[in-house]
């Protein structure tokens, strides 16, 4: 409103069509309450009337529905809808949802007093900003289609003689016009504040807000296993094929080459390039192992379990697949946990459980190492290898707990939320 435009542009008129709408759409409201209530009263006595007193108590959920479509008049921000979705489908879950929840209530105390009070101000205010300006202006219009051409009456209020006289009014009109639109301009954005106050709560808009948090970390998540698997890809398929024919025409250049430094050299090379072959090997299966994707979280960690430098006994049973994500963090976990063991603990064996259960799928790793494993700080145990880890997991919903008391044994255990299937599918 503060822009010089402001009059030149459809706001003014959004506004009046908002309050307009309001003032219509509000009458409507106070007819079919008033209607619900009285019906729903006087039936009650042969119990025909409950389910009145129940579309009564639901009657502000289409009139906020409303309202919030409305509100796209003078409002560019939407809205947020607060109803929870139901536990499980059929009309009866969806009432108890319905008639339990504090958005439905509330929805419904909007829709009184919009019918009681609201659209009567909105049915004011489009007369005394518009109707009446407007009114007003046409003043000459009104003088020119009277039967004698020489009075005519401004808004039935007073009479006004000559061409002169309806010119001036004309013009008192357009001012009334301008000043109207500031007007309607100034009332429909308190109304529309109003209704947004009364349709909208900080804990739904919390909730909402928690949901697309949720929704947008799921998405990163899968965003980011699948840059490592095509990092992974790209590694085993580019660089490492080169490094093998590399390798292969180095030993063979060697076989070739007479003795002396030449074939030193040679020799020299080829080892090295040997040693490079498997770093790169070693660093592919670390992005992201194929048999993890080939075959599942179990045959993945029993590989890990062979490749540890600590004997590693494995218990784990899953009778399908998880989601890709979710296999990919336990995997690290597991992987991350024996390099502990193997690096700081001390331990002569190891042992990884798990399964899935109630839900979740939960990974247990244990050693009988010294302990005295910290989240807080280096040495046993990880330090802050466990602090990445226990940030992996919960990025996932997922929970990480140690068991280390100084002398071991060491127990770390791992639960994450999901839902077992015959293939992986990425997290929903």
């Amino acid at each position: 409103m503060a822009r010089p435009g402001f009059l030149l542009s459809a706001w003014p008129w959004r506004a009046a069509g908002y309050l307009l709408t309001g003032a219509v759409s509000g009458a409507v409201v106070l007819v079919a309450l008033v209607s619900l209530a009285v019906a729903g009263g006087v039936l009650t006595v042969v119990l025909v009337g409950l389910p009145l007193l129940v579309g009564l108590a639901l009657a502000g959920i289409p009139v906020a529905w409303a309202e919030r479509w409305r509100l796209r008049l003078v409002d560019a921000e939407p809205v947020p809808r607060c109803h929870r979705e139901p536990a499980a489908a059929g009309l009866w879950a969806w009432l108890t949802t319905r008639l339990r929840e504090r958005a439905t209530w509330q929805e419904l105390g909007h829709a009184l007093l919009y019918a009681g009070l609201l659209w009567p101000l909105d049915a004011l205010l489009v007369t005394a900003g518009l109707l009446v300006p407007l009114a007003v202006t046409a003043t000459p219009l009104l003088m020119a289609t009277a039967g004698d051409g020489r009075e005519a009456k401004v808004v039935k209020l007073w009479t006004v003689t000559g061409w002169p006289s309806a010119c001036a009014v004309a013009v008192l009109g357009l001012l009334l016009l301008a000043v109207g639109g500031y007007a309607l301009g100034g009332a429909a954005g308190a109304r529309a504040g109003l209704a947004r106050l009364l349709l909208t709560s900080r804990e739904g808009e919390l909730d909402a807000r928690v949901v697309e948090l949720t929704r947008s970390r799921v998405r990163l998540v899968d965003a980011f296993e699948a840059e490592r698997r095509r990092i992974e890809r790209d590694l085993h398929d580019g660089a490492q094929q080169r490094l093998v024919a590399l390798t292969m025409t180095l030993g063979l250049a060697r076989l070739d080459a007479p003795p002396g430094p030449l074939a030193d050299q040679l020799a020299r090379a080829h080892e090295e390039a040997g040693r490079v072959l498997g770093e790169l090997r070693e660093l592919i299966h670390g992005i992201h192992p194929q048999v993890l994707a080939d075959y599942g979280l179990g045959a993945a960690v029993a590989d890990a379990a062979d490749r540890s430098a600590v004997p590693v006994d494995v218990d784990l049973e899953l009778p399908g697949r998880v989601p890709q994500a979710v296999e990919a963090a336990g995997y690290f976990v597991v992987c991350e946990a024996l390099a502990n063991v193997a690096r700081h603990s001390g331990a002569g064996r190891a042992e990884v459980r798990g399964g899935h259960a109630g839900g979740r799928l939960w990974l247990e790793v244990w050693d009988d190492g010294r302990g005295g494993a910290e989240a807080a700080r280096d040495g046993a145990g990880g330090g802050s290898g466990l602090t990445g880890l226990a940030d992996r997991v919960s990025v996932l919903d997922g929970r990480l707990g140690l068991s280390s008391p100084p002398g071991g044994p060491t127990l770390l255990r791992v639960e994450i939320p999901c839902e077992l299937s015959e293939t992986a599918v990425p997290c929903a």
